[in-house]
Order: C-alpha cells, then sequence, then structure tokens
C-alpha cells in the first residue's frame, strides 16, 4: 500500500478530525461520569478538534489511514475502582469509533440505496470516514502502551501488569513512531485482517436494517 495521492488525503481530513475528536471526548467523557472531572477542567470532553489533535498522529492517520490523538489526562485515583476504571475509560475510545463507523456505513447504505448524494467527493469523504473509523480502533486497541488496548488489559491483568506498564510505556511511544515506518508491514499483516473482520461485523449489523 503506497501513499495516497493528495485528493484522498484532503478527502481523509474531515474523517480524521471527527474520528479523533469522538474517540478523545469518549475517553474524557466516561472518565467524568466516574467521578473524575480533570478531562472536563482540560476541555477535553468536546467534539471540537483542536484539543485532541496530535500532529504526528494526525499526519499519519492521512497517510495511512491510521494514527493517534492526544491522550486525555486522567486522575484514577478519583475512581471507585482505579483498575477497572481506566480500563473502561481506555475502551469508550474504539468503541465510540466502532459505533461512529456504524453510523458512516448506516449512511452510506442509504444514499447508495436512494442516491442521496451524487457527489462522488462527498461520498468520498464519507467512506474514509467510515474506514478511519474503522482502523483507528483497531490501532488503538494493539496491546501497546500507551495505546488503549495496553490500558483495557488493566481490567483482568494483575496489579504486577501495572507495574510493567508504567516501567515500558516510553517504549512504547518508541514503537508507535516505529509503526509509521513499517506502515506497510503493520497495515497488511494486523490492521487489515482485523480491519476485515470488523468490517463483516458491521455488515451483519447493517442486513439488520431495512
Amino acid at each position: 500500500m503506497g501513499l495516497p495521492d493528495i485528493s484522498t488525503a484532503l478527502l481523509r481530513i474531515p474523517g480524521l478530525l471527527f474520528a479523533i475528536s469522538v474517540h478523545e471526548a469518549a475517553h474524557g467523557y466516561v472518565a467524568y461520569l466516574q467521578g473524575d472531572d480533570l478531562p472536563k477542567r482540560q476541555g477535553r470532553i468536546t467534539l471540537n478538534p483542536l484539543p485532541h489533535i496530535d500532529i504526528l498522529g494526525v499526519i499519519s492517520l492521512m497517510l495511512f489511514g491510521f494514527g493517534w490523538a492526544k491522550p486525555v489526562l486522567t486522575d484514577p485515583r478519583r475512581y471507585k475502582n482505579p483498575r477497572v476504571g481506566m480500563g473502561l475509560t481506555a475502551l469508550a475510545g474504539p468503541v465510540a469509533n466502532i459505533l461512529s463507523a456504524i453510523a458512516f456505513a448506516l449512511i452510506l447504505k442509504y444514499v447508495g440505496n436512494y442516491n442521496l448524494v451524487s457527489n462522488r467527493y462527498v461520498l468520498a469523504m464519507l467512506q474514509q470516514a467510515y474506514l478511519i473509523n474503522v482502523y483507528l480502533a483497531i490501532f488503538n486497541l494493539l496491546p501497546i502502551p500507551p495505546l488503549d488496548g495496553s490500558k483495557i488489559l488493566f481490567i483482568f491483568a494483575p496489579a504486577k501488569y501495572i507495574e510493567f506498564y508504567d516501567r515500558f510505556e516510553i517504549a512504547g511511544q518508541i514503537i508507535l513512531i516505529a509503526c509509521i515506518f513499517l506502515a506497510p508491514f503493520l497495515l497488511s499483516f494486523i490492521l487489515q485482517p482485523i480491519a476485515y473482520v470488523v468490517i463483516n461485523f458491521i455488515n451483519i449489523i447493517l442486513s439488520l436494517f431495512p
């Protein structure tokens, strides 16, 4: 998979701004529901993309369809159960993206069935928004610190896992940067097979709607 042409990269912008915004806002909102008002005080429970943008992550999203946003800071000490609370907060982001992907898939279905939109650029933006939400969810579920997948494990892993996480979080950030250079391998052998399963699941959901 090569780099996208300039038109494709530009058509990805609305979808990726929405995807990272709903992802991070979901993190902040679930933290807030558990008694942590830090994300709200920092203005992170919002669909305004500006507080959420991580430049390197957005460039990766534009070029490859996967990436990351600026992490939402939380205070797990305010949770009733910090370990479970951190896991649920982490899970909220990918779930929000999957739900968004389902919404965009439904829009595309009805737009196609009833020929509601004829402009190919609008259709392409909707398709890109759908795919970016799928890939952003999958990428963030990888168990690499500081991605959400590594924090979701807090729900099930023993207490020693937290010590391991703290020790290797910086190494995980280096791995994230390496992912950009290994994008063709990451897409072909890891993300695309998982995306195939997720997209089939979404298609099953779509079949339930007339």
